[in-house]
């Protein structure tokens, strides 16, 4: 199972960079289950991970409290509400559609916001 959470680790690490790039991918979750895996397979990467200047402060403040940062809040509000805007304006969704995607979407920004300010 170490080898599995460290590929799982390696992979989570490439989709967090790509997140820096890519609008509509997240960075901060991909890196947590980063985190998470590295926990279970190496130490050494998991230190990587955690004193890297970068991504290190939002996965130690997940890890102390489960907080999120204001900055971050507020980039992901920004995304869902400018994705959901996207959404509806190009693909021109059917009423049930476009509420099952407003839900999921109102769910994530609803637990962004729950979540303790770093």
């Amino acid at each position: 199972m170490r080898i599995v959470f460290l590929c799982i680790g390696f992979l989570a690490v490439a989709a967090g960079l790509l997140g820096i790039v890519l609008p509509v991918l997240p960075t901060t979750p991909f890196l947590l289950l980063a985190a998470a895996c590295f926990a279970r397979s190496s130490p050494r990467f998991e230190a990587w991970l955690l004193n890297h200047p970068m991504f290190g402060p939002p996965v130690k403040k997940w890890r102390e409290n489960g907080a999120i940062g204001s900055r971050a809040k507020t980039i992901a509000i920004i995304g869902i509400v400018s994705g959901f805007i996207i959404f509806v304006v190009t693909v021109s969704p059917s009423l049930l559609l476009g509420m099952v995607v407003f839900a999921v979407m109102a769910g994530a920004a609803t637990f962004i916001l729950s979540r303790p300010t770093a």
